[in-house]
């Protein structure tokens, strides 16, 4: 796989999205033990070496079909891309000011560079040859109002907290220069631009389509490797997009004449797709597909690379509202039992609410990182004892039962709660599983009173890019996006806003390391499991990247013959 050959920027995360796996469950059985900080004590086979690519492709492919397990998308619309279905097109066709790469760094894309003094003014160089599909030529007023889009109420942005709530100004400075100006110091600006947030949009066609922009007779006008054409989205059935032989980056042009994404989401017919060779390749395999697929003599199925996560958030509400309860459950959990039978060995025991592979890029920049979090985090390993020494710091009523909600139609998810449960009862307490239909738990992430009632739920996660510190602050700061149970905590803020207005690398690693260790403490979501990527291709096809960037990554330009 091709990678850009600029040098690379500092990293970070954006919001993170959630999302409910569709897939089905199976019953726990047996019973592991998991060494210091969650680390796997199990056979984890599948998880000893994810990748982050596959082999490149050896030329061209006509048409290659793929599909979206969670279904069709909602818009096209970029700042309404806050889900699979939506980002994992929308990254092939609309380009961001930088991009993430199958390894986890960000390198300049529509940008070339980007230059600060004091982490508050950011000055970015703006390439001056890109079209966009039409031919015409991608301006830097196209980027100021593409960003801008996130700060106009009007645009309903889905991206409007975090990053784009700190940016006081955004302005064209030169003929190919953008200077954005924020409220407060952040010296991760340039990764989050690596995310929607700066992708870039033909002003022009926006304001032109209307109300009807991102709909399937409108579309959108972007510069990718890969364009879309008014009426080539056949709803309920499929979006189709096509090669842009214009693209601007020669050596990244996409090597299949069109790709057509299907919408099936019923885990049986995704694995007779898949095995046949009706559907050449997915993301996201359902894991009732695993076994049938692994054995597959027509194809190959990769574990890559994640930036996903299942964990449980807490409300504030009940005994779960105690830190002490949440450690203490976490420490009763077998999250190996977990990891081998729900997840088919394709997770492991979660350390930190951030899961490894973002931490593992970090390490890689900056050495000596893993050995500073091996000190600073606490145990989280299963341990009985432990847990209930843990519980003695308990200052709630532990008679009364702790509710946690899961979508009903998700069985998996049930069998997880159920474990939980049974290392509750060991302690002595109550935890009830509590199915929600999925319509009305979707509203858990966004309605206070659709949560009431509830001491905490489930949730499966992702970082938006491979930095933890975004997502710790978007999880556990006074007032976050994430932060569902109003959590705050004085020291843990201070850590936060330590590390996101320090220049240096390796001391924001550092300071990130120690907000972590403060908020794995007391644990506002509780980790259970780091998923890896699953994905399938047909033996006919390769080149698609197995890591988790495929959100924000146009992972379908790579996809070509295998011969």
């Amino acid at each position: 796989m091709k990678l850009r050959t600029e040098n690379n920027v500092k990293l970070a995360p954006m919001r993170a999205t959630i999302a409910l796996l569709a897939i089905g469950g199976l019953a726990l059985a047996g019973c592991a033990s998991g060494s210091r900080g969650g680390d796997s004590g199990g056979d984890t086979s599948v998880t000893d070496e994810l990748l982050q690519t596959t082999p490149e492709a050896a030329g061209d492919a006509d048409t290659v079909t793929w599909n979206s397990t969670y279904g069709e998308l909602a818009s096209l619309d970029p700042v309404k891309a806050f889900n699979y279905p939506e980002n994992t097109i929308v990254s092939n066709l609309c380009e961001p000011l930088f991009e993430m790469q199958p390894d986890f760094s960000v390198q300049p894309n529509l940008a070339t560079d980007s230059k600060t003094d004091d982490g508050k003014t950011w000055v970015f160089d703006i390439r001056d040859d890109v079209q966009f599909w039409d031919g015409s030529p991608m301006t830097v007023d196209d980027v100021v109002f593409s960003i801008n889009r996130h700060i106009d109420p009007a645009e309903g942005s889905y991206w409007g907290g975090g990053t784009v709530a700190n940016i006081a100004s955004v302005a064209a400075t030169g003929d190919a220069q953008v200077t954005i100006t924020l409220k407060s110091a952040d010296y991760t600006l340039p990764s989050s631009l690596s995310t929607i947030i700066g992708v870039v949009v033909q002003q022009e066609q926006r304001v032109a389509a209307g109300e009807n922009y991102g709909n399937p007779d409108t579309g959108v006008m972007c510069t990718g490797p890969l364009k879309f054409t008014p009426g080539d989205w056949k709803q309920g059935q499929s979006i189709t997009l096509e090669r842009n032989d214009n693209y601007w980056d020669t050596d990244s042009v996409a090597k299949a004449k069109s790709v057509e994404i299907g919408f099936v989401v019923d885990p049986t017919a995704i694995a007779n797709g898949l095995s046949t060779g009706e559907i050449q390749g997915s993301y996201d395999v359902p894991l009732p597909a695993l076994g049938e697929l692994s054995s597959s003599s027509s194809g190959t199925l990769y574990y890559g690379q994640g930036m996903q996560d299942m964990a449980i958030i807490s409300t504030g509400e009940g005994a779960f509202g105690d830190p002490a309860v949440r450690r203490a459950l976490t420490r009763a959990t077998d999250r190996q039992a977990i990891a081998d039978t729900v997840y088919e060995g394709t997770g492991t025991p979660s350390r930190s609410v951030v899961p490894q592979s973002p931490w593992d890029a970090v390490e890689a920049a900056t050495p000596g990182i893993a050995d500073l979090r091996d000190q600073e985090l606490p145990d989280l390993s299963y341990d009985i004892e432990a847990a209930k020494a843990e519980l003695e710091d308990a200052k709630v009523d532990l008679s009364q039962p702790i509710k946690i909600a899961y979508p009903s139609e998700r069985s998996f998810y049930a069998d997880i709660l159920n474990e939980m449960a049974n290392g509750a009862k060991e302690l002595g307490i109550t935890l009830e599983p509590t199915g929600v239909p999925s319509a009305q738990f979707g509203a858990f992430f966004s309605d206070p009173e659709a949560r009431a009632g509830y001491d905490g739920f489930v949730t499966t996660n992702y970082l938006s890019a491979p930095d933890p510190l975004l997502h710790l602050i978007s999880v556990a700061k006074t007032g976050s996006d994430q932060n569902y149970s109003g959590f705050s905590d004085a020291k843990v803020d201070a850590a936060l806003d330590a590390a996101i207005a320090e220049s240096d690398d390796a001391e924001r690693a550092k300071l990130t390391v120690t907000a972590e260790a403060l908020i794995m403490e007391q644990q506002p979501w509780v980790p259970i499991n780091d998923l890896a990527v699953r994905m399938y291709m047909d033996e006919s096809i390769t080149g698609a990247p197995a890591s988790f960037v495929y959100l924000y990554y146009p992972w379908a330009a790579d996809i070509g013959a295998a011969a």
